[in-house]
């Protein structure tokens, strides 16, 4: 792999309007702000991004835009959530060819867990059949995947380079952190990024980073420079809006955060419920007490 990308890794969210359609021409102004807010790069068609909403058509159009808008200015990860190796497989498929660096892919999601030679398989029949880098990413609390095993897949498929590591138990994150040295750990442990970056995390991609790119990229910088005071301040404030946004509609949350900074107004693909009167109060105060609304004219421009 000629990139191993590093850093505040935002998760895009989906510019869908009101008819549950791609509004493709709001790619690239979401894309632009992400950058100019100092992201490192960039994943699209994960989680935050409702990429389990997408037909496969829908997801290479999304994908082929995002590299597009994108212009090669920082990595990209192609986000899979799906059910079977076969589709696993096909969406890899369908952007190998673009400048995407890596797939990030969920665990089978649904109520059945594949026993571990399963798991092993599965990742290892898509990096034969793609070619392509694997993110392991490990959300799915039915088919969540223990530190030994995310190690044994890395080290029987030499394409799997990486894991995203999600829920709150920060003793799995540096258990993984220490049991494959060599592998790039990503923190999704949206409301603990402070301690996840002096654990030693590699990057992160999480949806906080997306509802407040500016100020998840200055905690990324003041943890690397030893600024603590200013991290954990940064961390208090990120918190905050963390416990704003957290919730089964977190992809709405997520873009309402960005729309109060100026990106322009998106919507959720149903049943999703869009953000509601209460939590649109709570991430507006959030984002005021981390001085984000005060950019939002010169986000928009």
């Amino acid at each position: 792999m000629k990139m191993r990308p590093s850093g505040v890794i935002p998760p895009m969210t989906t510019p869908f309007g009101r008819d549950g359609e791609i509004d493709f021409k709001l790619i690239a102004p979401q894309v632009d702000w992400l950058i100019g807010a100092g992201s490192h790069g960039m994943a699209a068609g994960g989680s935050t991004g409702e990429g389990h909403t997408l037909d496969h058509e829908e997801y290479r159009d999304l994908m082929a835009a995002t590299v597009e808008a994108a212009r090669g200015r920082v990595p990209l990860i192609a986000g899979i959530i799906v059910d079977s190796t076969r589709d696993a497989i096909r969406r890899g498929k369908l952007v190998r060819d673009m400048n995407v660096v890596a797939v990030q892919v969920t665990p089978v999601h649904y109520l059945f867990k594949p026993d571990e030679q399963a798991m092993v398989d599965h990742f290892r029949r898509m990096a034969d059949e793609t070619g392509m880098p694997i993110i392991i990413y490990n959300v799915v609390p039915w088919s969540y995947l223990s530190p030994a095993l995310l190690t044994r897949i890395m080290n029987e498929v030499p394409l799997v380079i990486g894991v995203k590591q999600s829920a709150g138990d920060l003793k799995l994150f540096a258990d993984l952190m220490m049991m494959a040295p060599d592998k790039l750990i990503y923190s999704a442990v949206d409301a603990l990024m402070y301690p996840s970056y002096a654990l030693g995390a590699h990057g992160s991609i999480a949806a906080i980073l997306s509802a407040a790119p500016h100020a998840s990229v200055a905690l990324w910088d003041a943890v690397k420079a030893g600024d603590h005071a200013l991290a954990l301040e940064l961390h208090k404030s990120l918190l905050t809006l963390w416990n704003a946004i957290v919730s089964d509609n977190l992809p709405a949350c997520t873009r309402y955060a960005q729309t109060l900074q100026g990106l322009p107004v998106t919507f959720s693909r149903a049943p999703m419920p869009e953000a509601s009167s209460a939590q649109q109060a709570a991430i507006g105060r959030a984002l005021a007490g981390l001085g984000a609304l005060g950019a939002q004219v010169d986000a928009a421009e």
